[in-house]
């Protein structure tokens, strides 16, 4: 039975990734340092729940991946044989306000990590990008054979120059490494600050709901279902280095997407306008040809349906 590594493995995606790999028989061993970016009572809630599922095949490591000695202790006891590495600090907005804190985690993290394997000759890493990359771009769909990116935030640039980083080792070390351009994956247990969350959140308490910009804003919005089975496409199929945008390829605006929220709540939000913030783009769309075709990746969800089962699963969570 092969064993599998995901960093941040706690959170939103990360649990996702690892129950889906726990169902197809992998083992899995979860290294996350339950930062309190936010709540770590959320992460510890989504372990608990996988461990009752597969108490015999997951494991959960508490540690830090820019530390060089707990990562060596890890490959040493395990016999790790892939690598999924979502840890990092994410968030573009508080990237602007912690910008070392972002190439400290984000960029000398990923290195130890890609040293780790380096010396215990994994092969197999896939690195979770992001959108977020491609900046303020109007050639849309966003293609990663797109060379003429530039980031607009400290997050996005930590993410490209990760993905730069793998290139390196992948050239130097032969390493099999697929970079992952996540499009804002949502579903059950996204991020409480998250925009679906967190409007979710706000109508229902019947709060102002902050709409930065004109509301015109569109994202192409990834069901976590979906991004999954993209994620296990990369596992099976893939091999040398490549970027894959991991998307809907379908975008909708800030007010449609609230318009959503208030027909699947069955309440209307107290929108409160106000100025767009630094490092927001207006427009996120993925072009998902590539993934189509090398990985098998056909997502499935539409917005409407996929807001309907992520507010279902916030009523369970408030009671």
């Amino acid at each position: 039975m092969k064993t599998i590594l995901v960093t941040g493995g706690a959170g939103f995606i990360g649990s996702h990734l690892s129950e889906r790999l726990l169902g197809e028989g992998y083992k899995v061993i979860c290294f996350d340092n339950f930062d309190p970016y936010y709540d770590p009572n959320l992460k510890m809630r989504n372990v608990g729940e996988i461990n009752k599922k597969f108490p015999d095949s997951f494991t959960l490591v508490t540690g830090d991946i820019r530390s060089r000695e707990q990562l060596s202790d890890l490959f040493e006891t395990n016999q790790i044989e892939a690598v999924f590495h979502l840890a990092a600090r994410a968030g573009v907005r508080p990237s602007i306000v912690e910008p070392l804190l972002y190439v400290d985690v984000n960029l000398k993290g990923t290195t130890l990590l890609l040293e780790a394997c380096k010396e215990f000759g994994i092969r197999s890493f896939f690195f979770a990008s992001s959108s977020s990359v491609y900046g303020e771009n109007q050639r849309v769909p966003f293609s990663e054979t797109d060379l003429d990116i530039q980031p607009i935030s400290p997050y996005g640039a930590t993410k490209r120059a990760g993905e730069l980083l793998c290139y390196s080792y992948h050239h130097l070390y032969g390493m099999n490494i697929a970079c992952l351009r996540i499009f804002t994956a949502y579903g059950p247990r996204q991020r409480p600050e998250m925009a679906i969350h967190k409007f979710t959140t706000l109508i229902d308490q019947g709060q102002d709901v902050p709409l930065y910009g004109d509301g015109s804003a569109k994202r192409d919005y990834t069901y976590i279902d979906d991004l999954i089975d993209g994620m296990m496409g990369v596992l099976h199929y893939h091999h040398g280095y490549e970027i894959y945008n991991l998307g809907e390829s379908r975008t909708t605006s800030l007010r449609e997407l609230i318009g959503l929220i208030e027909l699947a709540l069955g309440k209307k939000a107290r929108v409160k306008e106000m100025e767009a913030q630094p490092g927001d783009v207006s427009i996120t769309y993925a072009d998902i040809t590539k993934a189509r075709k090398m990985l098998g990746y056909q997502p499935k969800m539409d917005m409407e349906k996929g807001i309907q089962r992520f507010v279902e699963w916030y009523k369970k969570q408030r009671v």
